[in-house]
């Protein structure tokens, strides 16, 4: 999952920080905020069968990639979180740290994260045995435990297999 942003110079948004930094709560109202506010705003995601054609590092720069394109109007530049995102026709800057040290790359991490937890959401509610609502698609102790019980689902990727849940469903 990937966003875009850009914001309006004129239409400030206060609070705006690494969405990893905030609850739940504060990245709900801030999405509600950059999504009303930001002259252009997008949010792409990579399905879990190409990820495991090209690989999660290709696929999330496929997604930026989408991202950036989608926006209308196109930037004249980017700002991208910490590399540089390949085949761009315009010119971008990788910013080191950058969903902390830019408001615009902010604002696309939380539309991202912000539309991750929602996808979330519906794929625990379209099937709540793995437990999506609660660790987000996150690798954690309780998801490898429901994978290892249930197999792969549709969403999962098939190329991520930790050794812990290799040695269970080999």
């Amino acid at each position: 999952m990937a966003g875009a942003v850009i914001l309006d110079p004129d239409r400030r948004i206060d609070g705006l920080a690494d969405s990893k930094a905030l609850t739940a709560a504060q990245r709900e109202r801030l999405h509600s905020e950059i999504t009303s506010k930001a002259i252009a705003w997008t949010v792409v995601a990579v399905g879990p069968g190409e990820i495991d054609r090209i690989n999660i590092h290709q696929a999330s720069l496929q997604a930026m990639r989408r991202a950036v394109l989608d926006l209308v109007p196109l930037p004249d530049a980017v700002l991208v979180d910490a590399f540089r995102i390949p085949s761009l026709p315009m010119a971008q800057c990788g910013v080191i740290g950058g969903d902390r040290r830019s408001s615009a790359i902010a604002a696309a991490s939380i539309v991202a994260k912000v539309s991750r937890d929602r996808m979330m959401q519906e794929l625990h509610s379209a099937d709540p045995r793995y437990g999506f609502d609660r660790h987000k698609g996150y690798a954690t102790a309780e998801h490898l435990a429901a994978v290892a019980r249930f197999g792969y689902s549709p969403q999962h990727r098939r190329s991520f297999r930790p050794a812990s849940l290799f040695d269970t469903i080999g």
